[in-house]
C-alpha cells in the first residue's frame, strides 16, 4: 500500500492508496469521530459500493443518503438534502460524514460537513480517477452557481482519503478519460519527468493497469499534497493547480453543468492556455503541439465548443474566483513542467486568441 501525508499541522491527514480497501474497516476506524456516520453517495456509486460500505460500518449508527448523479446536482438544494438527513437522524457535532463517489459527491458532502454545526468530520472515499488524483485532496469543497463554477464553498480538510484502485474498474471509459486530464495537468505544472512517463504509459492507464494506476495516483497526490501543504488556502502557488481551469470552467458554465465533463472541459482549457502562452511569447509552438497531441491520444477535447463566442468566454472568465479587483490571474506555461501565474498578460491578445480559436 502507498500512504502519503498531507502536512497541515493539526489538520494533517493520510491518503491511503491501494486496491480493495474501500470496505476495510481498519482504514476508517481511527478517523471516524463519534458513533453516528452518514454515508453520502450518488445513484451511480450506490449500485456498486453502498451495501458493502454499510455492512462494513454495521457497528456504528450508520445512515446513508443517495443523491442524483451528475454535475447538475452540485447545488445548494442538494446540500440541503444532506442537512435534512442529518437533522432527521438527530446528528450532532460529534459525527462523521463519508463521501463515497466522484468529485461531485466529494465536493457536496465536504461542503455539508464544513457548514453543518460549523464543521464536522468527513472522510473522502473517491471512486473516480479525477477525484482520486485531485478533488478529494486539499480541502476544497463547494457547489456551483448558475453564473459560475464552484463559486460557493469552503476550505474543510478531510480526516483521511481512501483511494481504492479497484473502484476504477466500474468507471465508464468517458469518465476514466476525463480523469486523465487532471493527471496530465500535474506533469504540465511542474513535473516534466512525469509528463514524459505519461506519454509512454497512457494506453496502459486506459487499459486499467493496476500497478500503473496506483503509481499515477500516488505521484499526483504527492504533488498535490506538497503544494497544498505550502499554500493551503490558495493565496499563491496553489493556484498553479488551476492550469486550464479558467478556460475550462467557462466552457462548463456556458454549456450547462454536466454536458461537458469537468475533465473534458479542463483538457480543452489546458490546450487553450498553452496556445495563449505561445501567442504571448512564453511557450514554443512545438510544446503546444505536444500538449495537444497528448490530450488527443487519450481521446479528450482539445478545442472549445464552436458555438461559444469570444465575448462570452471573456465575460465568464472574468467571473472566475481568481479575479481580484477586476484583475484576472491566469496560469500560463513557459515549458512542460513550467507553469506560472500571470496577471499582467495582454487582455486584447487574449481576446484575439479566443476569437481565432473559436473561429477556425
Amino acid at each position: 500500500m502507498n500512504a502519503l501525508q498531507v502536512e497541515l499541522g493539526e489538520r494533517s491527514y493520510p491518503i491511503y492508496i491501494d486496491s480493495n480497501i474501500y470496505n476495510d474497516l481498519s482504514y476508517f476506524q481511527k478517523h471516524i469521530r463519534g458513533n453516528k456516520v452518514l454515508v453520502v453517495c450518488d445513484s451511480n456509486t450506490a449500485q456498486h459500493y453502498l451495501q458493502a460500505t454499510l455492512a462494513m460500518l454495521s457497528d456504528y449508527q450508520c445512515q446513508s443518503i443517495t443523491l442524483s448523479a451528475g454535475e447538475s446536482q452540485k447545488t445548494l438544494d442538494t446540500v440541503s438534502q444532506i442537512y435534512d438527513a442529518l437533522m432527521q437522524y438527530k446528528f450532532d457535532r460529534n459525527c462523521t460524514l463519508i463521501a463515497l463517489g466522484g468529485g461531485v459527491v466529494g465536493d457536496i458532502c465536504g461542503f455539508a460537513a464544513a457548514t453543518f454545526q460549523r464543521g464536522v468530520t468527513f472522510i473522502q472515499v473517491p471512486t473516480t480517477l479525477l477525484a482520486q488524483v485531485d478533488s478529494s485532496v486539499g480541502g476544497k469543497t463547494g457547489v456551483n452557481h448558475p453564473l459560475g463554477k464552484n463559486m460557493i464553498g469552503a476550505f474543510h480538510q478531510p480526516a483521511c482519503v481512501i483511494a481504492d484502485m479497484s473502484t476504477l474498474r466500474s468507471l465508464p471509459p468517458r469518465e476514466l478519460k476525463a480523469g486523465l486530464a487532471e493527471v496530465i495537468k500535474y506533469g504540465l505544472i511542474d513535473d516534466a519527468e512525469f509528463y514524459h512517463w505519461l506519454n509512454d504509459n497512457l494506453q496502459d492507464l486506459l487499459a486499467l493497469d493496476t500497478d500503473k494506476l496506483a503509481y499515477t495516483v500516488t505521484r499526483c497526490c504527492g504533488n498535490k499534497a506538497r503544494i497544498v501543504a505550502a499554500d493551503e488556502r490558495e493565496s499563491g502557488q496553489r493556484a498553479l493547480l488551476n492550469l486550464g481551469h479558467t478556460f475550462g470552467h467557462a466552457i462548463e458554465t456556458a454549456m450547462g453543468y454536466g454536458n461537458w465533463l469537468h475533465g473534458e472541459a479542463i483538457a480543452a482549457g489546458m490546450c487553450m492556455a498553452a496556445r495563449f502562452s505561445a501567442n504571448s511569447g512564453f511557450l514554443a509552438e512545438e510544446i503546444v503541439d505536444s500538449v495537444v497531441n497528448t490530450f488527443k491520444s487519450v481521446g479528450l477535447p482539445t478545442e472549445p465548443p464552436a458555438d461559444m463566442t469570444s465575448e462570452q468566454f471573456m465575460d465568464l472568465m472574468y467571473r472566475d474566483k481568481k479575479v481580484r479587483d477586476n484583475v484576472l490571474t491566469l496560469v500560463l506555461m513557459n515549458d512542460v513542467g513550467g507553469a506560472f501565474l500571470s496577471s499582467t498578460f495582454d487582455t486584447e491578445l487574449l481576446r484575439t486568441t479566443l476569437f481565432q480559436t473559436l473561429n477556425k
